[in-house]
């Protein structure tokens, strides 16, 4: 029995020596395993560890040898390649809704799944300009409490802060909690925001999730259970400029040609673009007007005016009549 025992050890002591240590550049010979299961306390003949290697492969584990000058046993194929580690590495530590603290844990656990030769090369910092990481270690869980509320079809409820100029947490509405049907998860411009039915607002709202904190699941009153099912999350996002509210509109835009994949980038490939003359074309575009939507606007020139309707027409101009007056001074 003892050694039953011990031999189920030695093949999972293996297994994870060959995991750890081995890649395609990166094998080991028969007599540095056994050197490595002897350290351990473990005797193994070399028939046994070739019994065992080909346990391995019979279990699914893409064992490979390799004969020639650099003879040896290694792990193949893993579940993650290497360059999708270093793009999951790289998505992780350029996030920003993610603490510094946590982007370290998670990253480490990704170096697990690969060999420890390999796993220096996960150890890359990505430059991402003057990238800010939350202060908001909650976030991280508020987000898997916010799939967990979508998936039982439930409600949240929260507090919702913003910063002051002392970085100390400000909480909107005097403190009082906020109650939200989850209607989706948005990630837009580097953030996580929750859209859904506001009980307090009687409208659909969107909230930063790393402005969350102490979130609980809970049943609430359904406001309108027709909308949940029919809300159109990849709509409501096109209509949302960098995520601030406004007015809701269908904007007339008279652009350059030039500036027809700018238009499709931005609202789509189902728009319709309408030539106007030789040089330009007119697009209709549903949008919620913004000063970060006339920003946009303001950012492409001359190549692109606002031709109506009247009421949009007339807030881009006092936009515009309102940053003159600021430099006039």
């Amino acid at each position: 029995m003892a050694k039953r025992a011990n031999q189920k050890r030695k093949l999972l002591f293996l297994r994870e020596i060959l995991l750890e240590q081995t890649d395609e550049e990166h094998a080991l010979t028969i007599q540095q395993l056994i050197n490595a299961l002897e350290a351990a306390g473990m005797e193994a003949e070399r028939k046994s560890v070739y019994d065992d290697l080909k346990t391995l492969q019979m279990c699914g584990m893409d064992v490979q040898n390799r004969k020639g000058r650099s003879p040896g046993w290694f792990v193949g194929e893993r579940h993650f390649e290497l360059p999708e580690l270093k793009l999951l590495v790289d998505a992780v530590q350029s996030c920003k809704f993610i603490t510094r603290r946590k982007s370290d844990l998670l990253i480490k656990k990704l170096e697990g799944l690969t060999s420890a030769p390999q796993a220096w090369q996960l150890q890359r910092q990505v430059y991402v300009d003057r990238r800010a990481k939350t202060m908001n270690g909650s976030v991280y869980y508020s987000i898997d409490k916010l799939h967990a509320a979508l998936g039982q079809g439930v409600g949240v409820t929260f507090h919702y802060f913003e910063y002051n100029v002392k970085k100390k947490r400000v909480f909107r509405r005097n403190g009082r909690r906020y109650a939200v049907i989850p209607y989706g998860l948005i990630w837009d411009n580097e953030n996580y925001y929750l859209v859904g039915w506001d009980l307090y607002r009687r409208e659909v709202r969107h909230y930063r999730v790393d402005k969350m904190v102490d979130m609980n699941i809970c049943k609430l009153p359904e406001a309108c259970p027709e909308e949940r099912g029919r809300f159109d999350v990849a709509a409501y996002t096109a209509k949302h400029f960098n995520m601030f509210s406004g007015r809701e509109g269908n904007l007339r835009l008279r652009c350059k040609n030039t500036l027809a994949g700018v238009i499709l980038d931005r609202f789509g490939q189902d728009s319709i673009l309408v030539p106007d003359g030789d040089a330009f074309f007119t697009v209709m575009v549903d949008a919620v007007v913004s000063a970060q939507f006339w920003g946009w606007l303001f950012g492409l020139g001359a190549d692109i005016t606002v031709t109506g309707p009247d009421w949009a027409v007339n807030d881009y101009r006092r936009q515009l009549a309102e940053v003159a007056a600021a430099y006039s001074r």
